[in-house]
């Protein structure tokens, strides 16, 4: 035990003299990792790193080489065990002091006139960079170290250094930015305080009017609730739907209807906007084909709550239907098979068994499509007309003529408190039950059909949503090979040759007007997809498993990231990642981020959804039997996850190439995004361009979807079927 924390406190320390003596202590502007700093690194004091810089005249860097001095004489002075508390006091000066000069000093000095007369002038430095990101991760470990010591969680020094470095990533990535935005509303744009445009903006009857109960219209905080509500109760229907016709019925077209409900989620955004447009505006053609067949004219009835109730019912049950499924499948056949051999039919085993055991994933569709449809922005602003919603509200408060950042901020609070408000109702209705299934014992049994009475219901709803999916897309498909959708419906491939060109001079030339932006969007969301999926099922599994102080608001603060619509995430990055401490903007690092941190909450929820139906003596076991907790959450916990595995790679990596409301901010000339540049072509009016990218955006997501797939694999838990010769032991005993 002793060599093992010496082992650790080893591997912590040299790493942080490393980053002191060897990396560069500032931010590179032309990128760390492409390594063009190497040959400069000792004749340019930028490059220099944090013992050169102190040494330098860097006074504020002092503190820091003293705390991780401090840090090596403990390991070489005490022995285990005697220098947690100590440990802890390092690791937290540390990161505290960090804090503190890091946002007490900018590129010109001190950022605060006060500062400047008590202490007087400074010289300026750039933002943090490789050196001092890896410090701040070895105090944040020290920490970890010093508690596991001291004996919390039993000394699990794995648990402690995954909570302590998730939480300084949430502090980071979440509450920074968050705050930062929030900051704004009090400030003039001459930087001073001022708390007028908060206190005209949170009593504003735009937001808060209830006339819709008199007649008249609702404000916009009450129109965005009742859209929630119907949008999560629809896409939990319809995705329960279709995870029941999936997997417990005969029906012959499993696979298609499968992909159908993928589809909708492989979209870019605008797209199902501007083909329910097509197919059901004004001049749509199932509204021509409606009115010439019965005498109605519809108008323009698409164009409000109704049109985009439909758009995010098309858009999100397949969230619904991803986490549903990973749980439907997760029930163990024994509890199905126990109620029938007490002589329960099909219909009250549904009812009385099958159907309370999914509680868990039926709370997390729900809360999901709830937070989905508050934060969408994509849909609203195509087909939402005069009635506007949060989301599109908060964005024309930024960027329109109105230019008010305390109206920002307040509806991003509306929104954030109905958000924070279902999570704890789901926590309520949750709080105490057990559901479940999978123990570790023998599982010898199958899952039980559908009663007829469910199942002739349920493939009907399916198979008429799957024609009218199919319908949509129809007109996707149909729009990319037309000359103008709408006007000129001669067919042509020209708008995929102006995108995906490929010419031949020398070599291969991506001659394409598309090929840019679609090699990052590729790059980028391939490498967000592994570490959302990571990092997400990680906190899934300290958050059911491990009972630590703050667990509660731990829990929270993921769940904000996902509750704020993209357009206040996008905005808040900007705020917070555009000076020191930390400049991001404009790199590949600041879109990566925020696909972790903003798509992170639907692999801790469906991660949540099916680690509440593995019994906890699974961990206990393991254990038992010598295995380390990080042991045992990759040979135990991960093979039994492997469907909230693969919706959280889906999901992570299909959100990465499909998300506008953020990214619209965030991308840069050098680093700009699929969905950015799909905007632009709409805005721009070439809606061929624009179509035909998407079509080869859903083919390429499909083909990747697939490939995750088969690396994941299938978690299997019901009995096998084998061959057993007459002649072998089994047979032998069985007929014994």
């Amino acid at each position: 035990m002793t060599s093992r924390d010496n082992r650790r406190l080893d591997l912590i320390l040299a790493a942080s003299l490393f980053a002191l003596v060897a990396l560069p202590w500032y931010r590179i502007r032309s990128g760390f990792f492409g390594l063009e700093w190497v040959p400069d690194f000792f004749s340019s004091e930028k490059l220099w790193p944090g013992l050169l810089q102190a040494l330098n005249g860097k006074w504020q860097l002092l503190p820091i080489l003293v705390l991780v001095a401090a840090a090596v004489g403990l390991r070489v002075m005490r022995k285990p065990g005697t220098r947690g508390a100590a440990m802890i006091a390092i690791g937290v000066s540390g990161l505290a002091w960090m804090l503190a000069e890091g946002l007490a000093i900018g590129l010109r000095g001190w950022n605060w006139g006060l500062l400047e007369a008590l202490f007087g002038d400074v010289s300026g430095q750039p933002a943090f960079g490789a050196g001092a990101l890896m410090v701040v991760t070895g105090f944040a470990l020290m920490i970890a170290f010093g508690a596991a010591e001291r004996g919390a969680l039993k000394g699990d020094a794995f648990v402690l250094g995954a909570i302590t470095l998730l939480i300084l990533l949430v502090a980071v990535f979440v509450f920074y930015p968050l705050v930062s935005m929030f900051s704004g509303a009090f400030q003039e744009f001459d930087g001073s305080f001022t708390t007028e445009g908060v206190r005209r903006n949170i009593v504003d009857p735009k937001i808060w009017s209830l006339g819709c109960l008199a007649g008249g219209n609702c404000g916009v905080a009450w129109r965005t609730f009742f859209l929630a509500i119907c949008t999560a109760t629809g896409t939990t229907l319809l995705g329960l739907v279709f995870a029941l016709v999936a997997t417990r019925t005969g029906f012959r077209f499993k696979k298609s209807l499968r992909l159908l409900t993928v589809l909708p989620i492989i979209t870019p955004p605008f797209v199902i906007g501007l083909a329910l447009t097509m197919l059901l505006g004004r001049s749509g053609t199932l509204t021509n084909v409606i009115e010439v067949a019965t005498g109605w004219e519809l108008g323009r009835w698409l164009y409000g709550l109704t049109g985009i109730w439909i758009a995010q019912m098309l858009s999100f049950t397949p969230i619904a239907f991803l986490v549903l499924i990973g749980v439907v499948e997760g029930i163990s056949p024994s509890m199905e098979e126990a109620s029938q051999t007490l002589r329960s039919d099909r219909w009250r085993t549904f009812r009385k068994v099958t159907l309370p055991l999914l509680a868990p994933g039926l709370a997390n569709a729900f809360l999901i499509g709830f937070i989905e449809s508050m934060a969408d922005f994509g849909n609203p602003l195509v087909l939402g007309g005069s009635g506007g919603v949060l989301s599109t509200e908060i964005f024309f408060a930024v960027v329109g003529a109105q230019n008010d950042p305390a109206r920002a901020a307040i509806l991003a609070m509306v929104l954030l408190f109905f958000t924070l408000s279902a999570f704890l109702a789901q926590r309520f209705w949750l709080t105490g039950r057990n559901f479940a299934t999978v123990t570790g014992k023998g599982d010898g049994g199958r899952h039980i059909s559908l009663p007829k009475r469910v199942a002739w219901p349920a493939t009907t709803i399916a198979v008429a949503w799957a024609a009218f999916t199919i319908t949509v897309y129809a007109m996707i498909v149909f729009g990319g090979f037309v000359k103008v959708w709408g006007l000129d419906h001669s067919l042509t491939f020209e708008h995929y040759i102006r995108a995906f060109g490929i010419g031949w001079d020398e070599g291969i030339r991506w001659t394409g007007v598309a090929w840019d932006s679609f090699w990052t969007t590729m790059e980028i969301a391939l490498l967000a997809a592994p570490l959302t999926a990571a990092v997400g099922l990680l906190t899934a599994w300290l958050i059911v498993r491990q009972n630590f102080p703050g667990r509660s608001v731990f829990e929270f603060a993921l769940m904000m990231s996902f509750a704020i619509p993209g357009t206040v995430i996008g905005i808040s990055y900007i705020m917070a990642f555009n000076l020191p401490p930390l400049q991001m903007t404009g790199t590949a690092v600041i879109l990566i981020a925020c696909f972790v941190f903003r798509n992170m909450p639907v692999g801790v929820r469906g991660g949540v959804a099916a680690m509440s139906q593995l019994d906890g003596s699974l961990d206990e076991a393991s254990l038992s039997l010598g295995a380390g907790s990080g042991r045992t959450m990759r040979k135990v916990i991960l093979p039994l996850l492997r469907p909230a595995i693969l919706a959280a790679l889906v999901y992570s990596f299909v959100r990465a190439i499909t998300s506008i409301s953020a990214v619209i901010f965030l991308v840069s000339a050098k680093y700009n995004m699929a969905t950015a540049y799909i905007v632009g072509l709409v805005e721009n009016g070439e809606y061929g361009i624009a179509i035909a990218y998407s079509s080869v955006l859903i083919l390429v997501m499909i083909t990747v979807i697939g490939g995750f797939q088969l690396l994941v694999g299938d978690r299997r838990i019901r009995r096998r079927e084998e061959r057993v010769s007459p002649g072998s032991p089994i047979n032998k005993e069985a007929n014994a």
